[in-house]
């Protein structure tokens, strides 16, 4: 041990108390839900600032736990009293959902989540104001999970976001890319980068997430290893870019749904939304599926999407998306027609369409 191997080991540490900061406040936000509408709770704080003077600890001192413990909770009352909306997505922070949500509402507070099941939970308990998930990528194609759960999910589509993913070669600052060997990052990440990783003879390494692989790295301190993740992800975690740009296809894109319990509030005067989500089941009679195709292409109605997911056994969840607002009526009696012709036609949303760059 030497002083370059404390100081690594204190960054390491320093940078795992940002996270917990990071999470201590999203927390503190979130209890907001349940404490109707109080901020301040003395009988817990006072909990809390006895447990953290317990005489138990070597180094830190009772006095100045509860110092750091109270600059906490002061600074939990004052993110609860600004009254954030929050936005719920899956992953770690620096995720290309929370990308894709900064990029819809940059005001928003975002709240991560370990699956995207747990999105829509909190969406659906009023814990999140919204969520955001991914359904489409142009060369992964459907998100299958994601598209499983809308089926059946009694939430609305308020808005959705298209999105060009950029990936990054991400390491500890200083590093000499030479010395890289592996690279962490979802697999993902890592079959749309598999050109360069192979050019450069570095292991892919498979990982939950691009964001965790960047957390990770910036936590445990590498020094041969880098992460496949976004620029946002390098920035948050004080990582340097070692190149950019490193996916295989020039065209790249992901495209998320913004959900909530409820449809948004349009402004006044903001006019009609440019699409619409709907699910349905096709009948089993010979053409079903063409006949509600149909329906749209006499209507002049354009579809931007169609695409199925299993669901019950022998059976096909079929999304549509198509251009219009179920206001406007030659949209309203499309889907009036459509919705006979099938089982279980549902709109999922009437929405505008957020697309990020070119």
């Amino acid at each position: 041990m030497n002083l370059e191997d404390l100081r690594t080991d204190i960054d390491r540490i320093d940078e795992k108390l940002l996270s917990l900061l990071e999470e201590r406040m999203e927390k503190a936000l979130l209890t907001k839900v349940f404490k109707e509408g109080r901020v301040t709770d003395s009988r817990r704080e006072a909990e809390v600032i006895e447990r953290a003077r317990r005489p138990l600890r070597r180094l830190v001192s009772p006095d100045f736990a509860e110092s750091i413990w109270k600059t906490l909770m002061v600074e939990g009352r004052s993110i609860q009293e600004k009254n954030l909306r929050t936005i719920g997505f899956q992953g770690e922070h620096g995720a290309w959902s929370e990308v894709a949500a900064k990029a819809w509402n940059r005001d928003f507070a975002s709240i991560p989540c370990r699956e995207f099941v747990d999105v829509f939970d909190a969406v659906r308990d009023g814990n999140f104001d919204f969520g955001i998930v991914p359904v489409e990528n142009t060369l992964g194609g459907l998100v299958g999970p994601v598209n499983a759960i809308l089926v059946y999910a009694d939430l609305r589509i308020v808005a959705a976001v298209d999105l060009p993913v950029t990936h990054c070669l991400l390491a500890l600052p200083g590093t000499d890319y030479r010395e890289i060997r592996q690279a962490y990052s979802h697999t993902q990440a890592l079959t749309q980068c598999r050109g360069f990783l192979s050019r450069n003879h570095l292991e892919p390494v498979q990982y939950y997430d691009t964001a965790g692989a960047a957390k990770m790295i910036a936590e445990e301190r590498p020094r041969d290893t880098a992460a496949v993740a976004s620029r946002y992800a390098g920035e948050l975690y004080g990582l340097e870019i070692i190149k950019e740009g490193i996916q295989d296809a020039e065209v790249n894109r992901t495209r998320f749904f913004v959900l909530a319990r409820e449809d948004a509030e349009r402004p006044a005067g903001a006019g009609l939304r440019q699409k619409c989500s709907a699910v349905f089941n096709a009948t089993d009679r010979a053409g079903g599926l063409f006949g509600v195709l149909e329906v749209f292409a006499k209507a002049d109605i354009n579809l931007t999407r169609i695409e199925s997911v299993p669901d019950k056994p022998g059976d096909y969840a079929i999304f549509i998306d198509f251009e219009g607002d179920e206001n406007e009526a030659r949209v309203a009696e499309a889907i009036a027609e459509a919705s006979s012709l099938t089982r279980g036609f549902r709109i999922l949303g009437c929405y505008d369409e957020t697309r990020v760059g070119a």
